[in-house]
């Protein structure tokens, strides 16, 4: 039996995409678990745990893409050696992993620790672009009711310190839709930033 895990963090990202990779790998609609809203360190979601609680002994669990499943590599490797534990095997997108099998658990754990990197590349870039005032002036639409700063502190809430939305809405005195919004705006001045980046290489280039 296939059981398929899929999991965006912000409203703003789709999760039928990912749930179209799983139908076309072969996992029934039944059989897809999902999560809204949570970060990829933080591995106490309801989607995920169901999922892991759903398969048994000569089944796999199936994820779209590696980072859909863990941000940190110690969470990832937990999960795996659970599986493995278990008899359950571990499918990334079409490529099928045996956790058993000395070779495939050493990609799944190259890949674990690649996720990790990039997880860190994503908030050092935002950070480090948050201090551009053209990237802020570039943001349109109606003024938002937090300041940079304290988005900046909503983005590592989420992203690196593993919570919640609904935990850092809490936290911040706010509500769930306006943490959403400063992840949102978070990601686009990744965005922006990223874009400028590439112009800048193409000039010089």
């Amino acid at each position: 039996m296939l059981v398929g895990y899929a999991r965006v963090s912000t409203v703003g990202q789709d999760i039928d995409t990912q749930k179209r990779a799983l139908h076309d790998l072969g996992v029934p609609e039944e059989r897809i678990y999902v999560d809204f809203g949570f970060s990829g360190r933080n591995l106490s979601r309801a989607g995920l745990q169901q999922a892991l609680a759903a398969v048994r002994e000569g089944d796999t669990f199936v994820v779209p893409k590696f980072d859909r499943l863990a941000r940190d590599t110690e969470d990832a490797l937990s999960v795996l050696r659970g599986l493995s534990e278990r008899g359950v095997k571990f499918q990334i997108g079409p490529s099928l992993h045996d956790p058993a099998d000395p070779m495939s658990k050493l990609f799944v754990t190259v890949l674990a620790a690649v996720a990790e990197a990039e997880a860190g590349w994503v908030s050092l870039r935002t950070r480090e672009r948050l201090a551009d005032p053209k990237v802020r002036a570039k943001m349109t639409g109606k003024k938002p009711s937090l300041n940079p700063r304290t988005d900046a502190l909503i983005y590592e809430h989420v992203h690196e310190r593993g919570e919640s939305p609904t935990e850092v809405a809490r936290t911040f005195k706010t509500s769930r839709q306006t943490v959403y919004r400063a992840l949102e705006r978070h990601e686009s001045t990744l965005g922006s930033a990223a874009r400028e980046g590439e112009e800048r290489h193409d000039h010089d280039g």
